[in-house]
């Protein structure tokens, strides 16, 4: 099992958890229990927070800001990046004070196309790797995919942990892929993947949030929007304890990004109250909390034109992604 490079200054306690692969399961399996119960009811309970108007409005900015606007099909071509990028640039045409997405995430073969449309504007380019959605394919292959993406002008790489080895209780392999990606990835962010909705139980998403975390994951990510159920509020909570947790124990905040399935704006802000109170209020900025979605974007875009002018915008108004 490889050492954590990318966490150099791990507390003694966490150290000791990566040390060999007995440690880390011991570590893994010594967390507290998640109460299934007590989260969901938690969960339930947030949902239900009313947000007055002015509030609204800011959460709506800030979810936009938010949000990795994705296309992840097979029948994705160079010209549906380049229209996704300019509504990346510009969500709402008529109203230049919408704020920009946080990022475009695209397959490896359209990060240049994408990097041609965003060069310059900060908005960050987000590339799928390592045998996405899957993750059924070697090591080598995974590094290389990696590579590719990086190289043709990724900034931020998700990739996928190997559900089947984590299931199976092989941890020590689990991060070692984490932990050579990362350092395949040099300056660009690392988020890592779960596919929450094959991992089965609570106890099983705390645990691989930690895994990721100890190998050095700048974020931890619910699903590829492949499998359902994909991102929920329960384990989007659970997921918000562990970087919580994690800042707790080391001084480092690192970031949560669920996604699929988040297509309104109520769904937004549920999750966005979430961060407040179950990590805090630093995390709600695109550099600790993002969305993963393609729908997502036009309803924060119609709800803003309503709460602007009073009476209900359709769809007709935004731009097809």
């Amino acid at each position: 099992m490889a050492a954590p490079s990318t966490s150099p200054s791990l507390p003694p306690s966490l150290a000791d958890a990566v040390r060999d692969d007995a440690s880390l399961r011991r570590f893994l399996h010594g967390l507290p229990g998640v109460d299934q119960v007590g989260v969901e009811q938690r969960a339930a309970g947030l949902g239900t927070r009313s947000i007055k108007k002015a509030s609204k409005l800011w959460a709506i900015d800030a979810a936009i800001g938010m949000v990795d606007l994705t296309t992840l099909e097979g029948a994705d071509t160079a010209g549906k990046v380049r229209s996704l990028c300019a509504k990346a640039r510009r969500p709402d045409p008529d109203n230049p004070d919408v704020p920009r997405v946080a990022a475009v995430c695209v397959y490896p073969d359209m990060v240049a196309t994408a990097k041609q449309e965003l060069d310059g504007t900060g908005i960050q380019i987000a590339s799928v790797a390592t045998a996405f959605p899957s993750g059924r394919s070697t090591l080598k292959v995974k590094l290389e995919d990696t590579a590719f993406a990086v190289e043709s002008g990724a900034t931020e790489i998700d990739m996928v942990i190997d559900r089947g080895a984590f299931l199976s209780g092989r941890y020590g392999q689990v991060f070692d892929e984490i932990v050579q990606v990362k350092h395949a990835c040099g300056d660009a962010h690392l988020k890592v993947i779960l596919e929450t909705g094959e991992l089965a139980t609570y106890d099983n998403v705390r645990r691989a949030s930690w895994l990721a975390l100890l190998a050095g994951g700048d974020f931890i990510k619910t699903s590829t929007g492949k499998v359902s159920p994909a991102a929920t509020l329960p384990v989007t909570q659970v997921m918000l304890q562990a970087v919580r947790d994690w800042h707790t124990a080391t001084g480092e905040r690192r970031g949560v990004k669920p996604a699929g399935g988040i297509r309104s704006t109520k769904d937004a802000i549920k999750h966005l109250v979430a961060v407040h109170e179950v990590a805090g209020p630093e995390w709600l900025n695109p550099h600790l909390f993002r969305f993963g979605a393609s729908t997502l974007l036009n309803d924060l875009l119609m709800q803003r034109r309503t709460q602007l002018a009073g009476h209900y915008s359709g769809p007709d108004y935004v731009t097809v992604d």
